[in-house]
């Protein structure tokens, strides 16, 4: 796949093209007792030991110098339990397939995030999610897991067996174990009809509370240096289906918001003078349209312009005004940014290092194009998400760590004894996980 990220001469690098590692070797598994048993040899040659799905982290969640283990042996569905209405998949499967084999099943997850080049296992790890009134993450839609544990045992947890492990490990950022399987809760397919409207960013703002509460799954874009943003409301639907026309498709969602947004942002990047009256102009292309459709054809969208990104996630009650913090700082600063900021809501769960964990949540998203300098725009919108308690996104670009995660998250001693337990010597620990959890 094109999406994955790539190595040569051994380096491995992330989608984004801003994290690079080179393992001592790669390991792909076909089954869960050979993944085991690459985690045993690591341990007898004094290696670390970290899998890695697509590489769509932008942090180096994922990186190592020691084994790397390459999941895409371990795909495909394991059971479905129309019963208990539940799948149980292979850790590698890459949401896309997921979803696809889902939906010929008639059935379909309650709610996803917006890309499905991920891996499940990856998508969960790092607390992947999309945008809901009442529906979560895609971790928080779990009901099982399996993963291999430092020592090469094979563990199973759930809300009966292994509790403690289950309230952790839906978002265990790769820290606990291995994730070999996952057990989704699903339901019947079911329609949604996307209306998709600009609106202006005050009026946005000043009717977020009803916007957010009148829908099932809303969520918009702004596009800064312009008073404008694109609002996507997403509600179940009687049906019938009446999909975007396969042209006007290509035009919308490849040709504008793929290919010329790609030449938007080359010109941007050449001449970063003209970004704001492009963004006046793109912003004003924008037009209202509607469609019903099968749940991932409305969530989803394919993103082919490689970006940057840092996302927050702040008490729900506090996003409209940290949005109005990070329009004025932009309007006072030199910055040029030529991405839309993303906005999205969560409610609360129960999973101890959940961005959303005891807390109705919205998450704000900043982009920049592969390639530009990210440093100062993500420095400043970082220094107004922080001061509202914000908790960054684990697989996207944040310089937080251990002391202040103790500080935002209720559970995180939780968290890190369960790990002091699970991985004593470390197996799985990076940099990255010796900077967000402690060493």
């Amino acid at each position: 796949m094109s999406s994955t990220a790539s190595g040569k001469n051994g380096t491995w690098r992330n989608w984004g093209g801003n994290v690079a590692a080179r393992p001592t070797r790669e390991v792909t598994p076909a089954s869960v007792e050979e993944l085991a048993a690459a985690v045993c040899k690591a341990a007898e040659d004094g290696l670390k030991v970290k899998a890695v799905g697509t590489g769509h982290s932008f942090t180096s969640i994922a990186a190592t110098d020691g084994v790397l283990i390459r999941p895409q042996l371990l795909t495909g569905i394991r059971n479905i339990d129309r019963d208990a209405m539940t799948v149980t998949v292979e850790a590698g499967t890459p949401l896309k397939r997921l979803n696809m084999a889902l939906a010929r099943e008639g059935l379909s997850l309650t709610n996803m995030g917006d890309i499905m080049e991920q891996t499940v296992s990856g998508a969960t790890s790092t607390g992947t999610h999309g945008t809901g009134r009442e529906s979560g993450s895609i971790a928080a839609q779990i009901k099982g897991l399996e993963l291999v544990t430092a020592d090469g045992s094979v563990l199973k947890c759930s809300e009966k067996e292994n509790p403690e492990v289950f309230a952790a490990a839906r978002i265990g950022l790769g820290a606990l174990g291995i994730v070999t399987a996952i057990t989704f809760a699903v339901e019947p397919i079911f329609l949604l009809t996307a209306r998709e409207e600009p609106m202006s960013f005050d009026q946005v703002t000043s009717t977020f509370d009803e916007l957010w509460a009148e829908n099932e799954h809303f969520e918009f874009y702004w596009f800064p240096h312009t008073g404008s943003t694109n609002t996507k409301r997403n509600n179940r639907s009687a049906g019938p289906e009446k999909p975007v026309p396969q042209l006007q498709g290509w035009f919308e969602d490849e040709f504008l918001s793929n290919g010329v947004f790609q030449v938007a942002q080359w010109v941007g990047r050449a001449a970063p003078g003209t970004i704001p009256s492009i963004a006046r102009i793109s912003s004003k292309a924008l037009s209202a349209r509607s469609y019903t459709d099968i749940p991932y054809k409305v969530f989803t969208s394919p993103r082919r312009v490689r970006f940057v990104e840092m996302e927050y996630a702040v008490p729900r009650e506090a996003v409209v005004e940290t949005l109005r913090e990070l329009r004025t700082m932009m309007d006072r600063s030199a910055l040029r940014v030529s991405f839309p900021v993303e906005v999205r809501t969560a409610p609360a769960d129960d999973i101890a290092l959940s961005t959303a964990s005891g807390r109705d949540s919205a998450y704000i998203a900043v982009h920049m194009v592969k390639g530009t300098p990210y440093q100062a725009y993500f420095t400043a919108a970082e220094r107004i998400f922080t001061a509202h308690e914000g908790r960054p996104h684990w697989g996207k670009v944040h310089t937080r760590d251990a002391d202040y995660f103790d500080k935002v998250y209720p559970r995180f001693g939780e968290f890190t004894a369960l790990r002091d337990r699970l991985d004593p010597d470390r197996r799985f620990q990076n940099d990255y996980l010796r900077r967000v959890l402690g060493a």
